[in-house]
């Protein structure tokens, strides 16, 4: 898998949460909730940015840290959270500054906050898994906005191959604010 291949695929949490909250349209009344997501596409297109205050490789345990005010940014979307961690197959950082290396997972820690034009979505961590695509925001609330509209749970669970997002309740019930006049400027 080459370096290209893996920063962009590093952004598919980012441009995944950035179309959540456009994306979700259910019951507030239900304890967990399911959604296709139609609008989301990955950009492999565009060139992505990474900057942290640190990077760290450490090719035993094939682990890369990126710490302290890591942004990410494709396009519109930006990623920002307090540290990601990227384990990986291959070479150790020869294959990372080589192109070589194959991602497993990646980890953002310290709060995970994500943009794309009026989209928003934040939580206490995120985790992406390669092999099934499969992206989870969590933590003690999660929060999906787009304009005015507002969606709140724990655990939010995106198989970026259907499209299929899951929201999950903090114990309780999912909670959603729709305003009907965001979606008449939308037309």
């Amino acid at each position: 898998m080459s370096y290209r291949r893996f920063l962009i695929q590093n952004t598919a949490v980012a441009i995944a949460a950035g179309f959540i909250a456009c994306s979700l349209s259910v019951s507030a009344h239900a304890q967990a909730t399911t959604s296709q997501m139609e609008g989301l596409k990955l950009s492999n297109d565009q060139p992505i940015q990474i900057a942290s205050d640190q990077l760290e490789i450490k090719e035993q345990e094939k682990k890369a840290y990126f710490t302290g005010n890591v942004k990410v940014v494709q396009g519109t979307t930006t990623m920002r959270a307090g540290k990601m961690i990227v384990l990986y197959r291959g070479e150790g950082s020869a294959a990372m500054t080589a192109g070589n290396a194959d991602i497993d997972k990646i980890f953002l820690e310290q709060t995970v906050l994500l943009t794309s034009g009026t989209q928003q979505a934040s939580a206490e961590k995120g985790e992406f898994d390669m092999a099934t695509q499969i992206f989870v925001l969590s933590g003690k609330q999660v929060v999906l906005s787009d304009g005015p509209n507002v969606f709140k749970g724990c655990k939010l669970t995106v198989r970026m191959q259907t499209g299929e997002a899951k929201l999950d309740s903090c114990g309780g019930r999912v909670e959603i604010l729709l305003d009907p006049k965001s979606r008449q400027q939308q037309r």
